[in-house]
């Protein structure tokens, strides 16, 4: 879309700089990594989101390239895999527009990607990179049950009569070797979708957006089609070993896409309400529970369409966003 000019390339190298400085705070912080780590693809996205998909390659290149002379290839290669490509993937497919008038619109409006497609590919990308991970790493039972074992001795040190009997023991690792996963790959979703809100807000606020900026309420939700991703790892949770890893990473990934439908449902659902706020908190608070969480991915299970958000194409002076529900 944008010659590669020096300004593209300027942004491109400071946002790679940017991304790969965050990546090494959180190796620097441990507390904060989680967090760290997931903002390092905040400068991919905003690179991609304001300047382009060559912007956003040239970050990804320059940040693998750092990462790899100040950490090393696998640094380098992890680095990529979890952030880096997902965030310029997620630019690129923002940028995605075409005429309205191919879906049966409007000849003067240009339809952009859907949110719901966006995310439906950020749980495939992180489903990939956790599969990556423990294919490298080798995640497995012999790797959780070591850990497993560590904290169990640790725990007969400090307190003997909490140390669990043994059939607790090998329940407490059938369900770790399952749930890490699970939890891996949830809580990336969400960090990553994060990063790319703020990234649409950000450069929004600067003039400098190639995408209108949506109302999330109305907009975030999932593709129908991430159901039977979703039902299929629930069944493969089933099935014991490697496919029973892979199904708990899907239940973490697409579960968390269905978990930020059900808020923004919430959301949506409780515009103009006098006690809109308190209803918010009470959720929210009461989402930390297993029961509340479920109810909310049962609410964003239910609640499956595609916005497509709707501007007038270059050339056309007015500033209004529409937007058109269509079926998946």
């Amino acid at each position: 879309m944008y010659g590669l000019n020096q300004t593209v390339l300027i942004t491109g190298i400071l946002a790679g700089i940017a991304a790969t400085l965050l990546v090494l705070g959180a190796n620097a912080q441990p507390s904060f990594a989680f967090v760290l780590y997931a903002s390092s693809a905040l400068p991919v996205l905003v690179a991609g989101l304001g300047w382009g998909n060559r912007a956003a390659i040239v970050a990804i290149v320059t940040a693998a390239l750092l990462g790899a002379v100040l950490g090393s290839p696998m640094f380098a290669l992890a680095m990529a895999i979890f952030t880096l490509i997902p965030a310029g993937w997620l630019s690129h497919l923002a940028n995605l527009a075409r005429p309205a008038s191919e879906l049966g619109g409007p000849d003067d409006l240009m339809a952009w990607y859907p949110i719901s497609d966006i995310l439906l590919h950020l749980c495939g990308l992180v489903t990939i990179a956790v599969i990556i991970l423990g294919a490298i790493i080798g995640y497995g039972p012999d790797l959780t049950n070591a850990l497993v074992d560590a904290m169990v001795e640790n725990l007969n040190v400090q307190n003997p009569s909490m140390v669990p009997d043994a059939a607790s023991l090998a329940q407490t690792k059938a369900m770790i070797v399952l749930m890490l996963p699970l939890i891996q790959g949830g809580l990336w979703v969400l960090l990553l979708f994060a990063a790319f809100y703020f990234a649409v807000r950000i450069v929004s606020r600067s003039g400098r957006a190639l995408r209108p900026r949506e109302d999330m309420p109305s907009a975030l939700r999932m593709n129908r089609n991430a159901i039977f991703i979703f039902l299929a790892g629930i069944l493969l949770t089933f099935a014991g070993g490697v496919p029973a890893m892979i199904g708990a990473t899907l239940c973490g990934t697409f579960g968390a896409g269905f978990l930020m439908a059900g808020y923004a449902a919430l959301h949506f659902n409780l515009k103009g309400k006098d006690w809109r706020f308190p209803a918010l908190v009470l959720v929210y608070l009461s989402s930390l529970l297993f029961l509340p969480m479920l109810a909310i991915i049962v609410i964003g299970l239910t609640d499956t369409r595609r916005t497509i958000a709707l501007t007038p194409a270059r050339g056309q002076k007015s500033n209004d966003t529409s937007s058109n529900d269509t079926p998946n």
